[in-house]
């Protein structure tokens, strides 16, 4: 009985030791694609494109996001749908907000519970995309994604409508 534990244990030692080893270092990064070619079936139709990637490796992983409005001096917020694509770590995302109103499009790429990178995509008043920024900070000499918070999300989105307002 002894013997069989400790081949047991072994064994799981040995498949936490090839788990961890591969699993992906270093932060995920995300890309955005507008507009998208009309061309591939799978794309067809959408708005824009999310590209995730591991380094500078196509990457299946999750993506969620939402859509985050001001509409007749309201605050909107709408859960973002994405689907897969004919390319590893490509998804589209297909117009799921109204025409009126001010947007940004807050769009993450998660690797991991607590690893993640985000992309604040910002729709002109007429709707097309006017910008795409992905925070980053500055470690150990890489820039690495910084964490988005909502309410800075929320006071850009504030401020960007007010700037409109005063025009």
């Amino acid at each position: 009985m002894r013997a069989l534990r400790r081949i047991l244990g072994c064994c799981a030692a040995a498949i936490v030791l090839v788990a961890w080893t591969s699993a992906p270092s270093g932060p995920p990064w995300i890309s955005i694609e507008h507009p998208p070619s009309p061309y591939d079936r799978t794309t067809r139709d959408a708005f824009l494109l999310v590209h995730a990637f591991h380094h500078g490796t196509p990457a299946n992983f999750p993506v969620i996001g939402t859509a985050e409005g001001m509409v007749a001096g309201k605050r909107i917020s709408r859960r973002l749908e994405f689907a897969s694509s004919s390319r590893t770590g490509v998804y589209a995302l297909r117009k799921q907000w109204p025409d009126d109103g001010l947007w940004t499009l807050v769009i993450s790429v998660k690797q991991g519970p607590q690893d993640s990178v985000t992309a604040l995509v910002e729709l002109s008043p007429s709707g097309t995309v006017a910008s795409v920024e992905v925070p980053t900070e500055r470690r150990s000499g890489w820039d690495v994604p910084k964490a988005v918070s909502m309410r800075d999300v929320d006071a850009a989105l504030r401020g960007r409508a007010a700037r409109l307002a005063a025009r």
